[in-house]
């Protein structure tokens, strides 16, 4: 049954739960011809699953979901984080390193992913407008998020959709790039696609955007013309929630390992990476001493995920360069496990990677085996940490909960009790606060700056997004251009 007359889309009374427990419900919405709609909320509210439904990646409980002839018979394309962990999942089932004479098997280049002839000059003209030629060789596995979310943009926008959805497009890019996705956002809005973009902040909404819907735990809070709905008390009081409160920190748990006042906890002088002919690190030098907590900035590919990599011992590039963790060579005689007790992380790709079907509190006890599940049988003291440091972060009543079930911004949290149990000498965050609405970015700095306050565990903090950072910092590294790439140097303030 197509949709009313002058309808793009028109959905009424629909309903979708997932493993029983509702996800959307009674959904009302009507897309005249001629609008663009953005759909905002907080983590949690439902948009990601009504893309899904409208995308054909979901089929829906009940009520009605009519589509008008151009969308019925047309194509949906879909960019979001779910996709970015679908093409990674595969490469790694797929992955021949082993078995190959260089040890490296790059899997699905960024070539091969656009799925288009990269020769046609509307392509060529995308790639250079997007700045990722010089990605196209390389590997999904090995690129950055904001490389990536600029890849699956790119084969979006070349399967010509009669309808575009794009999820949280600005997030994963550097501040050059998020000015120029701003401007592509703008210019595809002006077009025939109709276009419908999730945010999870007001001030991510281009000027194009005529229509808002506004979504919360899976109910329209509002629907309609953009200026009314931002007037909206509800809508506002809904966008900017009162901030988390946190409780004491739990007893450091019992490190295995002793740290000295004095000593710099990493010391690289020099260090140099590359991948085949390419050239990601060029003489970096970093010293982070006690007491000191450093963000690392720079634009996508400059480097920063290969530094964090060489110093928690995940990168075999590491072994024969001048690096010294915790005043010990790398490459002396310590194992990888040695190095990985003193670090607790969070990441986007530890994110990607977390397996699906586990308890909260299994998910945080896991954090004292640096495991992506669990393995091993745990004791009583480790489940009273993991407990307390879910307290500590609002989240005690979650400890049964399924972690895939959880919001995107309640996970990210979990993993920083999880990255905490153990009381690393260095927190490694990584882009924390990617795919975060406002209120749950806001939680995370403020949890942050809670452990600087008030344990050893000193933190490195890696984001190029504007105004994200904790309050703690006080050092500031940068990747800036230079002849051979990029170069790090040290600033004096943010």
């Amino acid at each position: 049954m197509p949709a009313p007359d002058g309808a793009f889309l028109h959905l009424e009374s629909l309903y979708f739960s997932y493993r029983a427990l509702p996800v959307l419900k009674g959904i009302n919405w009507t897309w005249r011809e001629g609008e663009q709609w953005a759909c905002i909320g907080p983590n949690g509210a439902g948009k990601t699953t009504l893309a899904g439904l409208l995308s054909r990646q979901l089929d829906w409980g009940s009520g009605e979901l009519l589509r008008s002839e151009a969308l019925e018979g047309g194509h949906c394309s879909y960019v979001c984080f779910e996709q970015q962990k679908s093409l990674c999942d595969r490469d790694k089932r797929l992955d021949d390193s082993e078995f190959r004479s260089d040890a490296h098997d790059p899997g699905t280049t960024v070539a091969t992913a656009i799925g288009a002839e990269l020769s046609e000059a509307t392509c060529q003209q995308w790639i250079d407008r997007l700045g990722i030629r010089h990605i196209l060789d390389r590997g999904l596995r090995f690129i950055s998020t904001g490389e990536m979310r600029k890849t699956l943009l790119l084969r979006a926008i070349l399967q010509a959709p009669a309808l575009l959805i794009l999820d949280s497009p600005l997030d994963g890019l550097d501040r050059a790039s998020q000015q120029a996705m701003r401007e592509i956002l703008e210019q595809l809005l002006a077009t025939p696609t109709r276009m419908l973009l999730l945010a999870r902040s007001l001030v991510d909404i281009p000027a194009g955007v005529s229509h808002l819907l506004v979504l919360d735990a899976g109910e329209v809070v509002a629907a309609g013309p953009r200026e009314t709905v931002l007037a909206d008390p509800d809508v506002q009081a809904l966008m900017a929630p009162p901030q988390l409160a946190f409780d004491i920190l739990p007893a450091p748990a019992e490190r295995p390992y002793e740290l000295s006042i004095d000593t710099p906890r990493l010391e690289l002088h020099d260090v140099s990476v590359s991948y085949g002919d390419t050239r990601v690190l060029a003489g970096v030098s970093w010293t982070l001493g006690p007491g000191q907590h450093c963000n690392i900035a720079g634009p996508n590919g400059c480097g920063k995920t290969t530094l964090l990599s060489l110093v928690t011992g995940d990168n075999h590039k590491a072994y024969g360069q001048d690096i010294t963790l915790f005043g010990r060579r790398r490459g002396s005689g310590e194992s990888v496990w040695d190095i990985k007790q003193k670090f607790g992380q969070v990441d986007t790709q530890l994110h990607l990677n977390y397996s699906r079907g586990m308890a909260v509190l299994e998910v945080v006890v896991s954090g004292f085996f640096d495991s992506l599940g669990l393995y091993d049988d745990w004791g009583d003291k480790q489940l009273e940490i993991a407990r307390a440091w879910l307290r500590t972060l609002g989240m005690s009543e979650l400890e049964r909960a399924p972690f895939d079930t959880l919001s995107f911004g309640i996970q990210r949290m979990v993993l920083l009790a999880r990255a905490m149990v153990k009381s690393p000498a260095i927190l490694i965050l990584d882009e924390p606060c990617l795919g975060l609405d406002r209120h749950h970015t806001r939680g995370i700095l403020d949890a942050v700056d809670h452990i600087a306050g008030h344990s050893d565990t000193q933190v490195v903090y890696v984001s190029h997004s504007v105004g994200e950072m904790p309050a703690c910092i006080n050092q500031w590294l940068e990747f800036v251009p230079s002849d051979s790439g990029f170069e790090l140097v040290q600033r004096e303030s943010a």
